[in-house]
């Protein structure tokens, strides 16, 4: 499990790697589900949420890039 700390320092590179890794892993704990039994079906839980956390990291990178350009424009279209 990444912890939220841990993300916010990753790039939306880094991010977006990690996002499709734990979707990949979430697939095939999905399919070993269906097909026998899991040793640990707790780990299902955990990827959904690993990659919710994930989900929600980029999030507030993008929403704090959106603001930052916002306030960018402002600043510049004051000055004229």
């Amino acid at each position: 499990m990444t912890k939220a700390s841990e993300l916010r320092q990753m790039s939306q590179e880094q991010l977006t790697h990690e996002l499709r890794q734990l979707i990949d892993e979430l697939f095939r704990l999905k399919i070993q589900a269906a097909t026998e039994r899991l040793d640990a079906p707790s780990n299902l839980r955990k990827l959904r949420r690993d990659i919710a956390r994930v989900k929600t990291v980029q999030h507030e990178q993008a929403t704090a890039t959106n603001e930052s350009e916002a306030v960018a424009v402002d600043e510049t279209s004051e000055e004229s």
